[in-house]
């Protein structure tokens, strides 16, 4: 190391690209050095989207995609690893593979299915490999309530469901559930359940009404790597998580004609 060298905490996003540059890969990388780490990456799959709509997805080769892994896994000392889309069973298989092969924690799971467009980030036969062979090695799951719904095999509409959901997604083997509630019926503020096996925990933000929430779920789960990649204790790492994605919603940018991205930079003083 130089004399004026300096060295920082580590984390790696295994996910797909966004061309948008809202979610996905680009938003990750933004949300874990914006939480005070360094971001390397693996890249899974590539999709065209905008704002309005994602119109095409390619999944990379499983062989770049293990190469990719293996190479920052025999260079880098990471505190914490996050999974975004992981499109296929095959995907998943590999990836499980090299996270105990490489050692790779703490692990945080956001199992990405679907676009706010509708368009299916995970085919439909990976969900049964995502839940034997990925979520069992998380720290923590991070699905949002559609997401919830397809992993516990119940309806989501109430806190009360919630709780239910993140009980039966633990019991897949995760040493901790996140239900991302957003606006869960008859609460006010953007609720999320959290829950370790032992204690129900309510993780509560004012709800901000804004159509700029394009990567919402990724920034959320890459901020809460982030600070486990730093040494916080899970609940201590959600919390600041949370602080960090609400008000990257309230500076969200009107960026494009759709549903702008959040604002992974707020705190930056703002030029022009």
């Amino acid at each position: 190391m130089t004399p004026n060298s300096k060295s920082k905490p580590l984390a790696l996003t295994i996910a797909g690209s966004d061309s948008g540059g809202g979610a996905g890969l680009q938003a990750d990388i933004k949300a874990m050095e914006a939480n005070g780490v360094f971001a390397a990456s693996a890249v899974t799959a590539v999709t065209a989207q905008n704002t309005r709509a994602v119109t095409m997805g390619f999944d990379l080769t499983l062989d770049i995609i293990e190469a990719q892994l293996d190479a920052v896994a025999e260079d880098f000392d990471f505190g914490a690893v996050k999974t975004g889309m992981l499109s296929s069973a095959a995907i998943i298989d590999l990836v499980a593979r090299k996270v105990r092969e490489h050692s790779l924690g703490p692990l945080v799971v956001d199992p990405v299915m679907i676009s706010k467009s509708g368009f299916a980030l995970l085919k439909p036969d990976a969900v049964d490999a995502l839940k034997r062979e990925l979520i069992p090695l998380a720290t923590l799951v991070t699905p949002n309530t559609h997401e919830a719904e397809r992993l516990a095999e119940i309806e989501v509409h109430t806190l009360t469901d919630a709780e239910a959901a993140a009980r039966a997604i633990h019991n897949l083997g995760p040493q901790a559930v996140l239900i991302k509630g957003g606006h869960l019926d008859s609460e006010v503020d953007a609720v999320d359940v959290l829950f370790d096996g032992r204690e129900m925990h309510h993780v509560r933000a004012e709800w901000i009404d804004t159509p700029h929430t394009h990567g919402t779920g990724c920034t959320y789960a890459s901020a809460i790597a982030a600070w486990l990649a730093r040494g916080a204790a899970l609940p201590e790492a959600v919390q600041h998580a949370k602080v960090y994605v609400t008000e990257a919603i309230r500076h969200g940018l009107a960026i494009g004609s759709g549903h702008g991205p959040t604002n992974h930079f707020y705190f930056l003083p703002q030029r022009g």
